[in-house]
């Protein structure tokens, strides 16, 4: 190895921050125009090993600017300041439909960049690097504060953002895999929105019963956000994917207690009969089980299923006629994000175009499910609805007279 390439100086700025913020890589003192791999790995909280990589070639002045200098090959290509982030994927030989996610969000996602000599597609571990650093990722902002609820029977987690408040509040529904999630709760709190994770679906919530949980269920989580004394008590808002949406829905429509100031819906169905019990809802979705189809990976592809098409255009449902007939339209921006897939999560979450999937409703089993999408237009995407969601929230949860207002997200 050249004397000269083990000066190289690799740098990440900055180096602990959130998750949705984005960095600046950086490598120095290479030899001009000679091939280097900048390379990425994160070992998950479940023990997998998860790695993006791209190519570069240094400038005359030995210098790779990731933000600005193009890849040419790797896990991505092109200009791409957080493909390393984005890009990431399981290490060859890993379990098959694995899906990142961020479980203890009092812990930073660890990321080691290294840089190497030469294009390199594999055989990392078998290679010294060049120079290499170690890069935090939160969900947590400093001074945001982690609270379990354990009151009114609820499982669920409030984060609230740092300093005395009153802040906003927000509502946080995740789809049909269930268990408590709290990344993007967490994330919101560090954005200054007090949000509060639900899980309503896992079978441990009603345990005692044997029932699946009912409106009040939600509504003693509204109360909770309602009646906290950091918390302004009129401005409370609704986030939902997937079913988490259907149940968002219901909630602004039927229930008599939650009064939504806004409601950000993502990825979900207002075609199921939002105005029955939650057992109703899966029931409806169940018989139509019938329609679920594979391709040719054996990947379950649920979209007639969560997303039924009816064939009598007369069924045919469209919020946004559905919005114009009640003169309600000026309330309703929709974002539509074409070639981007189900799983639309908070910016530079690892695409996973499917992924293993655990129902929490009968039947109990595990299958792959296809999430569609393809990674850059949906990385795109995630980016772009993150930053407008933000906008929105802050818009109708801390500033304006608007009563309300809907964000569907229909992909």
């Amino acid at each position: 190895m050249d004397r000269k390439q083990c000066c190289v100086k690799l740098s990440v700025q900055p180096s602990r921050g959130l998750m949705d913020e984005k960095f600046i890589v950086l490598v120095q003192n290479a030899l001009p125009g000679s091939q280097l791999t900048v390379y990425a790995f994160h070992r998950c909280e479940g023990g997998y090993g998860w790695e993006a990589f791209a190519h570069y070639t240094a400038d005359a002045a030995g210098t790779v600017n990731v933000c600005e200098d193009p890849s040419l090959g790797g896990t991505y290509s092109g200009v791409e300041p957080m493909g390393l982030m984005w890009s990431l994927r399981p290490v060859p030989g890993s379990k098959p439909g694995l899906r990142m996610r961020k479980m203890n969000v009092q812990t930073p996602m660890e990321v080691t960049v290294s840089v190497y000599q030469a294009h390199l597609t594999e055989g990392f571990v078998d290679q010294v690097p060049l120079a290499g650093v170690v890069v935090e990722r939160w969900y947590m902002a400093p001074g945001v504060r982690r609270i379990p609820i354990p009151e009114g029977g609820l499982t669920a987690t409030l984060f609230l953002p740092s300093g005395p408040g009153p802040f906003p509040g927000l509502l946080d529904l995740w789809g049909g895999g269930g268990r408590l999630v709290e990344y993007r709760a967490a994330l919101l709190a560090s954005h200054g929105i007090a949000s509060l994770a639900l899980d309503y679906l896992t079978p441990q919530i009603t345990k005692d019963t044997g029932k699946m949980v009912d409106t009040e269920y939600f509504e003693t989580a509204y109360r909770v956000l309602e009646q906290h004394p950091q918390i302004l008590g009129s401005r409370i808002g609704m986030l939902g994917l997937s079913f988490g949406t259907s149940m968002t829905f219901k909630l602004a429509v039927y229930s008599q207690v939650v009064k939504l100031r806004c409601a950000v819906c993502i990825s979900g169905s207002h075609v199921q009969p939002i105005d029955g019990s939650m057992e109703q809802m899966l029931v409806y979705l169940q018989k139509n089980s019938v329609k679920t189809r594979f391709n040719e990976e054996n990947h379950v592809i649920w979209r007639d299923l969560v997303l039924p098409i009816p064939t009598d255009p007369s069924l045919k449902v469209d919020i946004k006629e559905m919005m114009q007939r009640a003169g309600n339209e000026h309330l309703l921006t929709v974002l539509s994000y074409p070639n981007a897939g189900h799983l639309i999560e908070p910016p530079f979450t690892p695409f996973a175009r499917a992924s293993n999937f655990k129902t929490v409703t009968p039947p109990l089993q595990t299958v792959m499910v296809l999430w569609g999408g393809e990674m850059v237009a949906h990385s795109r995407a995630q980016e772009d609805a993150w930053r407008k969601t933000l906008v929105f929230l802050r818009e109708n949860l801390y500033g304006g007279s608007n009563p309300g207002a809907t964000s569907s997200s229909n992909l």
